[in-house]
């Protein structure tokens, strides 16, 4: 059985804040309107990130709540990847990493990694609050420490909880600043994607003409009499009863009698007794045995 981990939903897309700068001599990471936080010096780690419904990744599609979702990554070269979730109301979901199995972070280079996998024992699936979704992608050739950001433990049956220093756009923006700021410049890079998780997904229904449906003819079959009591075939009954073995035999006997059938011999061994039969349809055998108080009694008409 897959758990199911609902995601919540948006981002703004009006990041107006610059970052601080963090006193480095290498150029401060950048806080923008177009992916929450950039490099500002040429990389070559080259992240993407996009969804199962926008391939390219510069689309908006629609979900709907219920639905699942799916996301994937690529980087060109090795690098560790961190997805993040901002919905609308600025609620931060981390992604990836994860303490699901398939939930590791490294990914190599010109390799596309989706979440979730179909192996994975986990599905993403949408949830209000509706409107604009922002996912993040950062990705860096060497592990990122984002202790501040978030605690990953494995086997945990949700994401793990994004610390509220982190909450918000903003916030999430800054915290990811300092923490990208020990690392080479060069050897990290971010992207985003986004969706929308809309109201109503029902299509309109367009009104259709219904023709009758004329009845097929009933042709008439015609019936062979069937005799009353009579059909070929084994019928065996077992039962329990106090009644005594030539009890039951002369009872059974009496049912074949009442077919047509007329007894031709009879015989018993113990606690067995077999009796044939004759009648102008066919012929029939009659078993009655005792065990206790069980009777097994087979009747085989031909």
């Amino acid at each position: 059985m897959k758990n199911k981990l609902t995601l919540t939903t948006g981002v703004t897309l009006s990041v107006l804040l610059a970052a601080a700068s963090l006193g480095s001599v290498q150029a401060a990471p950048q806080i923008s309107a177009q992916s929450i936080i950039v490099n500002p010096v040429p990389t070559t780690v080259n992240v993407r990130v996009w969804t199962d419904r926008d391939s390219t990744g510069t689309q908006t599609p629609n979900y709907y709540p219920g639905e699942n979702i799916r996301l994937y990554t690529s980087v060109s070269q090795d690098s560790y990847v961190y997805l993040f979730n901002v919905d609308p109301q600025g609620q931060v979901d981390l992604i990836l990493p994860n303490g699901y199995a398939g939930g590791a972070n490294f990914l190599k280079a010109n390799t596309v990694k989706v979440f979730p996998s179909n192996g994975d024992t986990f599905t993403f699936t949408i949830a209000a609050p509706y409107g604009l979704n922002k996912v993040l992608a950062v990705a860096s050739k060497t592990a990122l420490n984002i202790d501040q950001i978030a605690n990953v433990r494995a086997g945990q049956n949700t994401f793990a909880p994004v610390s509220p220093a982190a909450q918000g756009p903003v916030r999430l923006a800054q915290a990811l600043s300092i923490v990208v700021n020990p690392v080479p410049q060069n050897t990290w890079d971010s992207a985003t994607a986004v969706y929308n998780v809309a109201q109503g997904n029902v299509a309109p229904v367009r009104p259709t003409s219904i023709q009758p449906v004329q009845p097929a003819p009933v042709r008439p079959v015609p019936v062979q009499p069937v005799q009353p009591g009579y059909s070929v075939g084994v019928t065996k009954t077992t039962f329990s009863s106090n009644r005594s073995l030539g009890d039951l035999n002369t009872e059974y006997v009496n049912r074949l009698r009442n077919e047509g059938f007329t007894l031709v011999s009879s015989r018993q061994t113990g606690n067995h007794i077999r009796s044939e039969f004759k009648s102008n349809r066919g012929s029939a055998n009659l078993e009655v045995k005792q065990r206790g108080n069980r009777f097994d009694v087979t009747i085989t008409r031909r």
